[in-house]
């Protein structure tokens, strides 16, 4: 267990470091005023944080750095998130003011309010499409064959398909088949769309169309590409500003990775309640070992939504992007609500 003099050297040490990049000497932290300490002493402590793995030698010559323990300690024991003061903190709503805003549209200001704030990466995950519900489907001609079709789902997720209607179907019956669908469908699972269609509209459909099978196949296509962009991310070019990852070869595989939304999906991954945070070699791809992500839940009527994360160097201000994702959780959580109730 590290001592009270330990834990405020070991501070200093990160404090310094997040806010320079430079290895932190013990001549450096000894000029600061809350320290009655001599620069050997300060050596002599930060020696023995180092001999305990809470700091680590970048050179010889050098002063010290933290290492992932070391991070690890000062987010479990140390951080306090109030420091970083709620003036600073943005409002999601004075950037969704619109009622119709998609969930989508919400999501992206969000990211891009995130990774503006934060200085980083931001990472958004929605939950698979296949536990939405459908809500209601709008059709709108444009020509004789022609029309749009606008389904919506529990979540506020618009998908807009202009549709070919076919030949052996009149616009009169096509009209007849959505009222339908609007009457029987809504409140049904996306997975489970094709079996409902067949159990709750079939009859109905027999007695409202004359080309039935036809009918079916129509109704059945309109649902089959329905797909959520269920990764979003912003700032993705923040990585560029990181001292870190001036290394080309570095920060390229970084960014390719953001590019892979399954892979990265399953990186981020689902955390538990509250603000999650995982250090350097704590994630689970050796190309995100120089990066923390931190990560929090966030909901839409009672139903855990999605992810919201923030990618950065482990040289993070955790205390700063930690507040910061409780916050812009929390006020995603109430927006969606807002908006979709």
């Amino acid at each position: 267990m590290l001592t009270e003099r330990q834990k405020l050297i070991l501070a200093a040490v990160i404090m310094d470091y997040v806010r320079f990049a430079e290895p932190v000497g013990s001549r450096t932290i000894s000029r600061r005023g809350d320290f009655q300490l001599s620069p050997a002493t300060i050596r002599n402590e930060m020696y023995d944080l180092e001999e305990l793995g809470y700091l680590q030698q970048p050179h010889t010559s050098a002063g010290r750095v933290p290492s992932d323990k070391g991070y690890r300690f000062y987010v479990d024991h140390l951080l306090q998130m109030d420091q970083w003061s709620a003036e600073h903190l943005p409002d999601l709503q004075q950037f969704v003011t619109d009622s119709f805003f998609s969930i989508e549209r919400v999501i992206q200001q969000t990211a891009q309010v995130l990774s503006q704030v934060s200085q980083y990466t931001t990472v958004i995950l929605k939950n698979e499409s296949s536990r939405q519900l459908l809500r209601h489907v709008q059709l709108l001609p444009l020509t004789e064959r022609k029309a749009v079709v606008i389904l919506v789902t529990s979540t506020g997720h618009v998908e807009n398909k202009i549709v070919e209607i076919p030949d052996d179907i009149s616009l009169d019956e096509l009209v007849r088949m959505v009222n339908v669908m609007n009457e029987k469908l809504v409140g049904v699972p996306l997975y489970q769309f094709r079996t409902k269609l067949f159990a709750e509209i079939s009859e109905v459909l027999n007695h409202n169309v004359n080309k039935y099978e036809k009918a079916m196949s129509f109704i059945e296509s309109l649902l089959q590409d329905v797909q959520e962009q269920n990764v979003v991310v912003g700032g993705a070019t923040n990585m560029l500003r990181q001292p870190e990852f001036q290394d080309v070869g570095k920060v390229q595989a970084i960014l390719e990775q953001l590019e892979q939304t399954t892979k990265l999906a399953r990186i981020i991954g689902h955390p538990a309640d509250g603000v999650q945070v995982r250090i350097g070699t704590e994630n689970n791809d050796q190309i995100f070992n120089d990066c923390s992500i931190v990560t929090a839940s966030y909901h839409y009527d009672g139903q855990d939504l999605g992810t919201i994360g923030v990618l950065g160097p482990t040289r993070m201000d955790y205390g700063k992007v930690m507040r910061l994702l409780q916050h812009l959780s929390t006020q995603l959580s109430e927006t969606l609500d807002r908006i979709y109730k």
